[in-house]
């Protein structure tokens, strides 16, 4: 993928992800705002329906106690009865209906004894209407001895109210001004607040947490709980027992300890569901961004793989196509010591270029568990020595030398030979081929616990961290430009990492630029 490219889309789906992110938590501040407008709506609606039923219950125990003074104490002054009636006969049924309608007024003279501490001298004249409904049925009955009537009358009577409505704002005059001599605590009781504020509540299907108190300007009164504290910040509070003209001295006042914990909890399952898709959708995009980055360095391990391909075969490939023309040289081709010598070159290098194809071959049967790998007991010295036989003459060659440690007192655990014996082979390879001048080499064992500890150590070139960190990766090799000279394809040591975990084991490494690297193998005993 072109570099640019790459870069354009990380930061086309960053910016995405960052507008998705903003766009969730501009939703959820936004939501809690709403809830908070609606709650406190709510809330107003609730204190308004509150105190005006408080107000209307005060109001009728007044006017109970008023209408019972009537019949008490009231002084009949004088009355009327209006009275309508029309009748209609029902020539199918041989009916004949009478309906009838009658109002009785009747007029009071009420003393001013009624209000303890009245306020005026003089009675007032009040009032009473009573409805009277009659309905009769007559049914006609015609014979010999004339007509015989029978009659059915069921009648019905209601009171339908004593004050008219100047009578009426009269009457709530004179009940405001004597309400007000009665303290707060006589006119409405802290149980009757709250049975009425529980009820609207649940009206609502809330079920929350209140405070509440009664206060006249900035002083309590009684009618308060014991945690309610006074603010100017309370936001709930209206007035209480308004007068005619709508003030009060009273303010009842409303608080939610729990308000907040309430707004949450009732987006919470939005705001859960919100947060967990968020999270999804970062741990996508981390994916999505790993992958492409991985993708992107396997694309380039891949190039570095066939470039090191390319340089591996090369240099077999021109050997052999060397040798073959030396062989058809007419001055050669009698002489049978050269052509064998060519000969012995061309299945060297063509057994190189086979083991080249089987390491490449071999790692991909073991990522796919195609690899047979079947184990026994061996003996871990025994594998170091075979291993070593490998080596010692391409070190010897180069003026160094490797030296065993072998102090190790149990050696043998399950594992398969062959597979076993390479995987030291590649490490001491390693060593030979990353040291600059003669390879020095040394082997340790020691036994920890249930464990054999198998230590290879050189004093080559050595592995900068990051190098460190990739280095049991598949194709991965240390950047060096256009230079190969160090033969391979990064799976020596993939392959090392791939067989050691297959025997339950461990494989790392410690290295510093310059310094030389050590290999260290873990492997559980027998």
């Amino acid at each position: 993928m072109n570099k640019r490219l790459f870069i354009l889309l990380v930061i086309l789906m960053s910016l995405s992800l960052i507008g998705i992110i903003f766009v969730q938590g501009y939703w959820f501040k936004q939501s809690v705002e709403d809830k908070e407008e609606q709650f406190s709506t709510m809330v107003v609606d609730v204190l308004s329906k509150v105190t005006d039923k408080i107000e209307a219950r005060e109001r009728k125990d007044y006017s109970d106690r008023y209408l019972v003074d009537i019949d008490s104490i009231g002084k009949l002054e004088g009355g009327s009865l209006t009275n309508l009636s029309f009748i209609r006969r029902d020539l199918n049924s041989e009916e004949i209906r009478l309906y009838g309608h009658g109002i009785l007024e009747e007029r009071y003279s009420i003393a001013p004894s009624f209000f303890d501490n009245g306020v005026t001298n003089d009675s007032t004249i009040i009032k009473n209407f009573t409805s009277t409904r009659t309905t009769a049925v007559l049914k006609e009955n015609f014979g010999l001895d004339g007509a015989n009537y029978q009659l059915s009358m069921p009648q019905r009577s209601e009171k339908i109210g004593g004050l008219s409505s100047i009578e009426k704002a009269h009457f709530e005059d004179v009940f405001n001004e004597l309400a007000k001599k009665e303290p707060i605590h006589k006119r409405v009781s802290k149980q009757e607040i709250e049975l009425r504020l529980n009820q609207e509540l649940a009206n609502r299907g809330v079920d929350i947490e209140f405070e509440y108190g009664i206060y006249s300007g900035y002083l309590p009164t009684k009618v308060k709980t014991k945690k309610f504290k006074f603010s100017d910040q309370t936001k709930y509070k209206a007035p209480i027992f308004k007068d005619s003209e709508g003030n009060s001295e009273f303010i009842l006042m409303l608080s939610f300890p729990k308000e907040k914990r309430f707004l949450v909890q009732s987006i919470l399952k939005m705001g859960l569901l919100s947060i967990l898709f968020t999270l999804i959708i970062l741990a996508s995009y981390a994916g999505a961004i790993y992958q492409l980055i991985r993708q992107k360095q396997i694309s380039e391990i891949k190039s570095d793989f066939i470039n090191n391909m390319t340089h591996e075969f090369k240099t077999p490939i021109a050997t052999i196509n060397l040798a073959i023309e030396a062989i058809r040289n007419p001055k050669t081709i009698n002489n049978h010591e050269k052509v064998n010598r060519y000969l012995d070159m061309i299945k060297d290098e063509n057994k190189r270029m086979h083991a080249q194809v089987e390491n490449v071959l071999r790692i991909s049967k073991l990522e796919k568990n195609q690899l047979d790998i079947r184990k026994e007991h061996v003996d871990v010295h025994d594998i170091i020595q075979d291993a070593m036989a490998h080596v010692e003459l391409i070190v010897a060659d180069r003026g160094g030398y490797i030296k065993t440690h072998l102090n190790a007192e149990r050696t043998n655990v399950l594992a398969n030979e062959m597979h076993f014996t390479n995987v030291i082979v590649n490490i001491l390879d390693n060593a030979v081929k990353y040291s600059t001048d003669a390879p020095k080499i040394d082997v340790f064992t020691e036994t920890v616990k249930n464990n054999i500890i198998l230590k290879v150590k050189d004093q080559g070139a050595g592995m900068s961290s990051a190098v460190l960190k990739k280095v049991f990766e598949k194709f991965y090799r240390e950047h060096t430009g256009n230079i190969h000279n160090v033969k391979g394809h990064g799976l020596g040591l993939a392959y090392v990492k791939k067989i050691i975990d297959d025997h339950q084991g461990d494989v790392y490494a410690e290295s510093e630029k310059g310094k030389g690297s050590t290999f260290y193998i873990k492997l559980p005993l027998i």
